[in-house]
C-alpha cells in the first residue's frame, strides 16, 4: 500500500541530487565531455599496469580536467563566473589533450611490448579522435561568438 500523498511528491533529495540534469546528459557536449572523462580514466588504469607507467600523469590531469568542465558546464558555473572565457580554455584543453595523446599514443604502441601499453596506446588513439571532434565544434562556437562580438563593434561604433 502506498501512501497517496507520496505519489505527487518529488524524491527526497540523496545522491540523485549530485549527478548532472538529464538534458545535460543528452546534449553533445555533455556526451562529449563524458566520453573524454571516461577514455582518460581507462588510459590512466591501462598506463598503471603497463611497463609504460610514466606516461600515466597525461590521462590524470586530462581525467580532472574533463571532469572538472563536465561538472562546470552541467551546473552552469560558465554563465556564473564570467572572468573565464570559457569557450577558449576548453578549445586549448582539447587541443593539446589531442597532440599529447596522439604523442604518447605513437610512443606506447611502438616502443612497449606489454598488453596493456597497446591497449593505453589503442584507447589513446580513440582519445585523440574524440578531443579532436570536441576541438572542431569548440572551435566551430568559438569562431560563431568572436564574429557577434567584432560585428557588434564596429556597427556600434558607427552610429555613435
Amino acid at each position: 500500500m502506498e501512501d497517496p500523498e507520496s505519489e505527487g511528491a518529488a524524491p527526497p533529495p540523496g545522491l540523485s541530487s549530485l549527478l548532472p540534469p538529464q538534458e545535460f546528459l543528452r546534449s553533445r557536449k555533455g556526451q562529449l565531455l563524458l566520453a573524454e572523462s571516461v577514455l582518460s580514466f581507462i588510459i590512466f588504469i591501462c598506463y598503471i599496469a603497463s611497463l609504460a607507467a610514466s606516461f600515466m600523469m597525461a590521462p590524470l590531469l586530462e581525467f580532472l580536467l574533463a571532469l572538472f568542465l563536465f561538472f562546470a558546464y552541467a551546473s552552469k558555473l560558465n554563465e556564473k563566473f564570467k572572468g573565464v572565457h570559457w569557450p577558449l580554455a576548453d578549445f586549448l584543453r582539447c587541443v593539446t589533450a589531442a597532440i599529447i595523446y596522439f604523442a604518447i599514443s605513437i610512443a606506447a604502441v611502438s616502443k612497449y611490448s606489454d598488453g596493456a601499453s597497446k591497449a593505453a596506446g589503442v584507447f589513446g588513439f580513440a582519445a585523440t579522435i574524440v578531443f579532436a571532434v570536441d576541438f572542431y565544434i569548440t572551435f566551430n562556437d568559438l569562431v560563431t561568438f568572436l564574429k557577434q562580438g567584432s560585428s557588434d563593434s564596429p556597427e556600434g561604433r558607427k552610429t555613435e
